[in-house]
């Protein structure tokens, strides 16, 4: 069984897909793209400006379905240009300073919405969620 999950943390999909899936204690993110979740605007500024967004968007979205950032076991990194790797690599450093997850990093021709950089996650979901707070998710 597969439940989707969704928060307005988080920007709403672009096209005909969940924010996130969760499969068992499986949790499958979406590529994220730098868009703030009330605007649906792309952040000001360059790849370390839209890779922060990213995460927080992604951090939004883990907390809706009872994980967080430290339960991020891979991630795929997709850039427009590889250029921008080291500016990318250092915003994501910020957000998983111990213990980072497996990731992929590949430049792709062109991203939706012509964004800098676009990241897809898995992680896990602890198998005891805060009880006090409600998971909003819905059965695919």
């Amino acid at each position: 069984m597969k439940t989707c999950i969704a928060t307005d943390k988080a920007p709403k999909a672009v096209g005909p897909y969940s924010q996130a899936v969760r499969a068992g204690n499986m949790l499958f993110i979406s590529g994220q793209l730098p868009l703030d979740p009330q605007t649906m605007e792309f952040v000001a500024g360059g790849v370390t400006e839209q890779t922060r967004r990213i995460l927080a968007n992604i951090a939004a979205i883990l907390e809706a379905a009872g994980s967080s950032l430290a339960h991020v076991i891979k991630t795929t990194v997709m850039l427009k240009d590889m250029a921008d790797f080291k500016a990318m690599n250092q915003a994501f450093a910020e957000s998983f300073p111990t213990d980072p997850p497996a990731r992929s990093t590949f430049q792709v021709g062109r991203l939706p919405l012509d964004a800098m950089v676009e990241i897809e996650t898995v992680a896990v979901v602890p198998s005891c969620p805060s009880a006090d707070r409600e998971i909003p998710t819905s059965t695919c």
